[in-house]
């Protein structure tokens, strides 16, 4: 067989499969995202294991939303912007994390925040901040 014959009856195979592949890998990444915010918000954590930022990024879940223990405020960091290798898992981002309006009462930069969860969008009037469930108010 020639190489044309065998582009000719494999070709559109293997990029279907490719295709295949590259949504099912999707579809685990979201999924694994959705398991992950479903520990943080049913049980507060822990955040260990997490989902990759890349993992994340590919799911659908580009925030990483945080809470200040001091404030008590939420926030929403772009996982896109971080300066991190896109194989880092999520809850080493943890340590990083600082309040700016914290940072500058206090005059040094105050690290105490958590976790909450990942989002698909920033939190807006129209999407608030997650809630942990259960009896958070």
């Amino acid at each position: 067989m020639s190489t044309k014959s065998r582009q000719y009856l494999f070709g559109t195979q293997i990029k279907m499969s490719a295709e295949r592949a590259k949504e099912a890998r999707k579809e685990a990444d979201k999924l694994a995202c959705e398991a992950w915010n479903y520990r943080m918000l049913g049980y507060k954590g822990p955040a260990q294991p997490s989902p990759t930022i890349g993992d994340a990024i590919n799911g659908g879940y580009p925030y990483l939303e945080v809470r200040c223990l001091g404030c008590d405020t939420n926030q929403t960091v772009a996982l896109e912007v971080i300066r991190r290798p896109k194989i880092t898992p999520v809850h080493e981002l943890e340590r990083y994390m600082r309040c700016k309006e914290c940072s500058q009462v206090r005059g040094y930069p105050y690290k105490r925040s958590t976790l909450v969860a990942l989002r698909p969008t920033k939190i807006s009037a129209s999407h608030p901040p997650s809630i942990w469930w259960p009896g958070e108010r």
